[in-house]
């Protein structure tokens, strides 16, 4: 997870090892390339485990400054696909959510108030790396934010039951933002009423819903296949 971060050149201030990273051959390879750096520091077994919040720790942990990007910076893109989260509460949702907009090549995800911290050490360790690659969006006025999209012609699209239609009959093509609601709730209503478009997951088997990572990444393997 911290070579991903320096990989993509993410700010990290300190790194923190211990005689575990060095008992494998990849922990080998990275401590060759962190060795050197200012900013690598060895402490004990013992005290590395007190700090690094893990059962099982890997011997290596990093401190890196959060980063969120500039909304108005993706208002310049061309056609956008963006994923605007609204109560998503659970870490792994949001981990699966961030691993596959990056597998699926989306421009950003809108973190609004409500959801769980993006870098909450759960989320950042089911992203696999990812979150270093998506670009993340913070914004505490969603239905302020919503209202800007559609004014520049950015779509709202939505899930629901009734008065969809099936994600491989809609056009993904323009641009536009996928609402992804609270596990138990759903989308909230004064978020669900600027929805330009309904949308649903076509279910022929007896399960009644999935969760909200699960139902994301079906729908952005549907944009990706019709942007390809």
């Amino acid at each position: 997870m911290i070579e991903e971060a320096i990989d993509n050149s993410y700010l990290v201030k300190n790194i923190i090892y211990t005689d575990q990273l060095l008992k494998t051959k990849d922990g080998e390879n990275f401590f060759e390339r962190i060795k050197d750096l200012d900013n690598t520091i060895y402490v004990p077994n013992n005290i590395f485990k007190e700090i690094s919040g893990t059962e099982n720790p890997q011997g290596i942990l990093g401190i890196a400054k959060l980063e969120y990007e500039n909304l108005n910076e993706m208002y310049k893109k061309q056609r956008p696909f963006l994923l605007f989260l609204d109560g998503v509460q659970d870490p792994g949702n949001m981990g699966t959510i961030i691993r596959t907009a990056d597998a699926f090549n989306a421009d950003g995800i809108i973190i609004t108030e409500g959801c769980v911290d993006p870098y909450n050490p759960k989320v950042v360790r089911a992203t696999m790396g990812s979150i270093f690659r998506v670009p993340l969006y913070y914004i505490s006025d969603g239905i302020h934010e919503l209202k800007n999209l559609k004014d520049m012609n950015i779509g709202v699209y939505s899930t629901a039951l009734t008065g969809s239609i099936p994600i491989y009959e809609a056009d993904f093509q323009e641009g536009f933002v996928l609402i992804i609601g609270n596990e138990s709730n759903g989308v909230r209503k004064e978020i669900f009423s600027l929805s330009d478009k309904l949308i649903k997951i076509p279910m022929p088997g007896k399960a009644e819903s999935l969760n909200a990572g699960v139902a994301a990444s079906i729908i952005m393997y549907e944009v990706m296949k019709q942007r390809s």
